[in-house]
């Protein structure tokens, strides 16, 4: 086992019951691992500092991110794969207990648009809105970088600054079509989630914490929406 290995176990030994991060960053000729903030609030995944990953940059080269398992097998999940793709990276994780290794590269790998795990900036409804106007009508839409966590973008939704940008026109909430995008209100002032419209009264979204799903659009969520857009590429 390489030293970067072995120094990577004992920072997720360290770190356990709780998802260690870092990164094997090459450091005159040699591979070294540098142990990353995990800024994540929950145990069971990780947010990788970025003041740590602009430090390891001056250092070296960054070759590849790795993270923990402390209570599952290292193979990787679908939000890894999903994360993988999105950092260009390779992946490596570990469970520290077995001391087993696996990982993943980028490939190309898409996640399914129903039944994807929640990942901030990676699989978050904006992601998944992203995807299905690709795969169903061909649309290329912008992205932007998300704050690095989520509460600092609930004080400051992107979305009401950004929907002109993305080709969206506001209709009225009586007149809404099949793949018009929801802006709704999720316990905050502003509005901080993003729905698709997918006909008979349902909406595909994602949820932090839940599994993508289409739902019914009504209750709570139409109650909290603040503007139906459709794509001008739609409007007549």
């Amino acid at each position: 086992m390489a030293k970067w290995q072995d120094d990577a176990i004992e920072h997720a030994l360290a770190e356990a019951p709780r998802e260690a991060c870092g990164l094997v960053v090459i450091v005159k000729g040699r591979k070294r691992y540098w142990p990353c903030k995990n800024l994540a609030q929950d145990n069971d995944f990780f947010v990788l500092s970025p003041e740590d990953f602009v430090a390891a940059e001056d250092a070296g080269e960054v070759a590849a991110i790795f993270h923990s398992h402390p209570k599952a097998s290292p193979t990787p999940s679908d939000a890894d794969r999903a994360a993988c793709e999105h950092s260009g990276l390779p992946w490596h994780i570990v469970n520290p207990g077995t001391k087993e290794w696996d990982g993943c590269e980028p490939c190309g790998y898409k996640a399914p648009l129903l039944g994807r795990e929640f990942v901030w900036g990676v699989q978050d409804c904006w992601s998944l809105a992203r995807q299905w106007y690709a795969e169903c009508w061909f649309l290329e839409l912008p992205d932007w970088p998300r704050p690095t966590l989520q509460s600092d973008f609930d004080a400051d939704p992107m979305f009401e600054r950004c929907w002109k940008a993305a080709g969206f026109v506001e209709v009225d909430h009586e007149d809404i079509q099949f793949g018009d995008a929801l802006l709704i209100s999720m316990n905050s002032p502003g509005l901080n989630h993003c729905a698709i419209y997918v006909g008979q009264q349902l909406m595909l979204h994602h949820v932090p914490g839940r599994l993508s799903s289409r739902g019914v659009y009504g209750g709570y969520y139409q109650k909290n929406t603040g503007r139906v857009l459709r794509h001008s590429s739609r409007c007549q």
